[in-house]
């Protein structure tokens, strides 16, 4: 994941969490506009979602904010331009 990307993710979750409270549940769909403009990154996360963790559809927001918050920039991919 790189970091462009776990921004995105944090900043969505925390947005959704404030509007809907903790219990808020996201896709990763939710962190794409409808038009699918950048189609590498969303295989990307949701193979992030589906093979590496094995999520369901749905997930708490503040699980995977967390999550994605606890990622170090050392661990980023920063080399891989998306």
């Amino acid at each position: 994941m790189d970091l462009r990307t776990r921004e995105k993710i944090l900043a969505v979750c925390l947005e959704k969490i404030k509007q809907k409270g903790d219990g808020v549940q996201v896709s990763f769909y939710a962190f794409f506009a409808n038009k699918n403009d950048d189609p590498i990154t969303l295989m990307n996360v949701a193979r992030w979602w589906i093979e590496e963790h094995q999520f369901n559809h749905f997930e708490k927001a503040t699980k995977i904010y967390a999550m994605v918050e606890s990622i170090k920039d050392k661990s980023l991919d920063k080399t891989t331009s998306y």
